[in-house]
């Protein structure tokens, strides 16, 4: 519920699946499930949003899990704290695509370092001032999950019990984004964010109609 742009990070990440016809929301909430309750009244009309308490220290597994018997047979699932500006579409075709059970959209890793480029004499040749990584893929926290076969990986964390179990029953995918994507992990995330909310057409939701 960190706002930005004067209004939460969540609001945000909704708006961008409803931007793309999503607007049927559970919310498993945890410390503070109160706050998003209480916030009920600000989200736009035609979207129905379930608030669910799943309990303060429950995982991200759990979280999933105990939401499930509120989900259809396929179902979208995010953490809430990043923005892109994902073709949520696309995303969804290639889950159907692939006839895995889950989807998980990576992004390039952007480097917070100046990286340099050194020659075997240990010449430096070139200096990126904070690269994007192409090579390296992070997790962007927006998934597609068919409701059946999470259910028969269920654990408390998504990192560390689902999606290895996913992935061992080769029942897990990537979709790559090329385009925006940013996460809210420090402070200064939490600047850089308000101010891109503040403009008229945030970055995260420019491509989208």
């Amino acid at each position: 519920m960190l706002p930005v742009g004067g209004r939460p990070v969540l609001h945000h990440v909704m708006e961008i699946y409803a931007r793309h016809g999503v607007t049927d929301f559970v919310l498993a909430a945890g410390y503070r499930h109160d706050v998003i309750e209480a916030y009920a009244d600000q989200w736009p009309a035609d979207w129905k949003v379930q608030v669910v308490d799943t309990g303060e220290d429950t995982d991200t597994g759990g979280r999933v899990v105990a939401c499930l018997d509120r989900m259809g047979e396929r179902f979208h699932a995010t953490y809430g704290d990043g923005v892109g500006d994902l073709d949520i579409k696309a995303l969804v075709a290639r889950h159907v695509a692939h006839g895995g059970g889950a989807t998980v959209t990576v992004v390039p890793l952007p480097s917070q370092y100046g990286t340099l480029v050194v020659d075997d004499a240990g010449k430096v040749t070139d200096f990126r001032e904070k690269p994007v990584l192409s090579d390296h893929l992070i997790n962007a926290g927006f998934f597609v999950f068919d409701r059946d076969r999470v259910s028969e990986c269920a654990g408390s964390s998504l990192e560390r019990d689902i999606f290895p179990s996913l992935g061992r029953r080769g029942e897990l995918f990537v979709y790559r984004h090329e385009g925006f994507w940013k996460s809210m992990d420090t402070q200064k995330d939490v600047t850089d964010l308000d101010g891109l909310a503040r403009r008229e057409e945030p970055p995260w939701l420019a491509k989208q109609s």
